[in-house]
């Protein structure tokens, strides 16, 4: 049988049926007129795989929705991610499905920090302990940081249900170094990006 793979995906869930062995141990002395028997039992011994579950405060909606944005504007935006993970872990942030036209990706830069408070699309409170993803540009960020193995923003989990990571994401329209006609020609452009946050349990140490 294929041994599990000690690393999981955030939206996998090992729920597999627990296996359940039962060990008997005994001695029995079988005579042609008689028979003394003694046995010893230590049952119900069995092993289940742990949960690993990430979710976000989100609600479905995304981090950033921003229209009719201007030369040298810029924007923030919070968000916290919550692990109901049974199992020690570890969350990487990264970005997946650049859509991009004219251009726009190269000029809109992004950053990520970890802090404390704050919650979805509301930084008040917030208060930043890491700047874990460097300010970049989206086309950057999308070809340096696309997978886990890439991905910045590392979260250490204890696999205690409920443990929670705020993030601040902020980002601004840079032109600097355009002409004007390059500067017009970005004019009804749109960018999108998927932001995404992953939690892969810890490999596991051999158990007798």
């Amino acid at each position: 049988m294929k041994t599990p793979s000690s690393r999981t995906r955030k939206i996998a869930m090992f729920a597999a049926a627990p296996l359940a062995v039962l060990i008997a141990g005994g001695m029995v002395w079988q005579g042609s007129q008689a028979a003394f028997t003694a046995s010893t039992r230590n049952a119900g011994s069995s092993w289940s795989t742990g949960n690993v579950v990430l979710t976000d405060d989100d609600l479905g909606a995304a981090a950033f929705t921003v229209e009719n944005i201007v030369p040298g504007q810029t924007g923030q935006k919070c968000i916290v991610v919550t692990s109901q993970s049974n199992v020690p872990g570890e969350v990487r942030a990264y970005t997946q499905n650049l859509i991009s036209a004219k251009g726009l990706e190269d000029h809109i830069f992004f950053d990520l920090e970890q802090g404390t408070g704050g919650s979805f699309n509301d930084c008040t409170g917030f208060t930043p302990t890491a700047n874990t993803v460097p300010e970049m540009r989206i086309s950057t960020l999308a070809s340096v940081n696309r997978d886990f193995t890439t991905g910045g923003a590392s979260w250490k989990t204890a696999g205690t249900p409920g443990e929670t990571q705020s993030y601040r994401g902020t980002w601004r329209f840079d032109t600097t170094g355009l002409g004007q006609d390059e500067i017009n020609a970005l004019q009804g452009a749109r960018v999108g990006i998927d932001l995404v946050w992953e939690l892969q349990s810890d490999a596991a140490p051999k158990l007798p």
